[in-house]
């Protein structure tokens, strides 16, 4: 049987391969994820790592909890200002410097912790050391948004935002074992210098992979001609101004639409996304604290680590899963059916809290969800922020979520202190359903600018 000249074409536009070997096939994807992957291990092993380091040399677990969450918030006021810096200068130009501070102040503190000098140097030193972190994340992110530009398959930053997603799961699934581990087994403070070699070592090789490297986008500014120059009169006589006549280029010679120097916080949209990380985020250290607590009452502390990693586990499969799926509608709707669904499990671990095996099973069930939450918003964020802001837009998601979780932990413990593990598990559940509206709204304005968004398309 002959076959036709569409089949034939319909047959050699058929993507070949999954989705994941696809995006392994463009030229330098791999180093940059690995090396970015090593490069994020800090953020699963610092924190836990001073908690662990502190109440073991001072035996105070207020002081532990306390500095950790000084070095978060630090970390928190200084993501987007590092951000808007790589967008602006460039991932080389200001990586390897920040790097250098970053890997300083933690071995700094490392070695400091060690010689246990004063608590209040140590508070210090753990606030200098945040304001030294930034989000290896977030420029990962980027790097995948700068290689797929221009490709045909428009699913495969989902794919890449998924991957990237699993990763963070692993890095937390593999980090607070590793810190656990060598913190009992090694020395109390060993956990504190793993993450700075990992920091450096993966960092390094990130920031040195020029290629895969998105330009700095300049923002070329025209002052507009008088409207009786001849040229401005010739131009009116031939229509309406064409898109060609507003753009912008860049230091790597791409040609982009003229945007002006605004902060993200400003763009439609990103305010609600920002909301409903911060809310929903709660949920996460609500649910951790609250787990502990009951795991300490039922005497069964030796297994809360395997317990919290079926919650991880669950989100890794979801982001593998989401990573090979198109889904329909807009990134808006998918948000809002996530949060729903994550509700609903929060809700059956409440239930299930005192039979641990089912708790188990609906951990890995719920879980998948969250990884895909957190793609859906990165998805967002592309498709609100211009691409030279596209960083800091990142980033400022990672600082929401980091906001939420440091609430969540603080709000948790009250409840817990005054009402037991079991009122602390209902936080979780409230929180995520209380994003729901926001994203609602989110959605509703989505779907509200789409067509002013379409008729600006059709007169340009």
């Amino acid at each position: 049987m002959a076959t036709t000249p569409s089949s034939a074409t319909a047959a050699a536009s058929k993507p070949a391969g999954s989705p994941y070997a696809r995006l392994f096939r463009l030229p330098g994807a791999k180093a940059f994820c690995v090396s970015g992957a090593i490069a994020r291990l800090p953020i699963s092993m610092m924190s836990l790592g001073i908690v662990l380091a502190l109440n073991h040399l001072y035996n105070n677990w207020t002081i532990a909890g306390t500095m950790s969450a000084v070095y978060i918030l630090a970390v928190s006021a200084v993501t987007p200002f590092y951000a808007r810096l790589f967008d602006r200068l460039g991932q080389r130009r200001v990586g390897f410097p920040v790097l250098g501070l970053q890997v300083t102040s933690m071995l700094v503190f490392a070695f400091a912790a060690m010689a246990r000098v004063p608590i209040a140097v140590l508070f210090v030193l753990a606030m200098l050391m945040g304001l030294c972190q930034f989000s290896i994340g977030a420029l990962v992110r980027t790097r995948w948004a700068y290689a797929l530009r221009g490709n045909p398959d428009g699913s495969l930053l989902n794919t890449a935002y998924a991957l990237e997603a699993a990763v963070d799961e692993v890095v937390f699934i593999l980090g607070p074992i590793l810190a656990a581990f060598l913190a009992t087994s090694v020395s109390p403070v060993s956990q504190l210098f793993v993450p700075a070699i990992a920091a450096g070592a993966g960092g390094a090789v990130f920031f040195s992979l020029r290629n895969t490297a998105p330009p700095v986008i300049e923002v070329v500014e025209i002052t507009p001609a008088p409207a009786d120059d001849a040229d401005v009169l010739r131009a009116a006589s031939r229509g309406p101004e064409t898109e060609e006549s507003s753009i912008a280029l860049d230091s790597g010679g791409l040609r982009t639409p003229r945007q002006r120097n605004r902060s993200v916080l400003t763009y439609p949209g990103i305010a609600l996304l920002l909301a409903v990380f911060v809310v929903f985020n709660v949920s996460f250290n609500a649910f951790d604290v609250s787990m502990t607590a009951d795991y300490k009452t039922l005497g069964n502390e030796r297994f809360l680590g395997l317990q919290l990693a079926m919650f991880a586990l669950g989100s890794c499969i979801g982001a593998i899963i989401f990573g090979t799926r198109k889904l329909k509608g807009s990134n808006w709707s998918h948000m809002v059916g996530f949060l729903f669904l994550l509700t609903c499990g929060y809700v059956l671990f409440r239930l299930s809290m005192d039979h641990l095996i089912l708790l188990g099973v609906f951990e890995v069930l719920a879980g998948l969800c969250v990884s895909p939450l957190f793609a859906t918003g990165n998805l967002i964020v592309k498709d609100i922020v211009p691409e030279s802001s596209l960083t800091e837009g990142l980033s400022w998601v990672t600082t929401a979520g980091t906001v939420g979780t440091s609430l969540g932990s603080t709000i948790a413990g009250v409840v817990v202190d005054h009402a037991g593990p079991h009122a602390g598990l209902m936080i979780p559940w409230i929180a995520t359903a209380c994003a729901i509206p926001i994203a609602l709204l989110g959605w509703w304005l989505s779907q509200r600018s789409a067509p002013n968004r379409q008729s600006v398309s059709l007169h340009s």
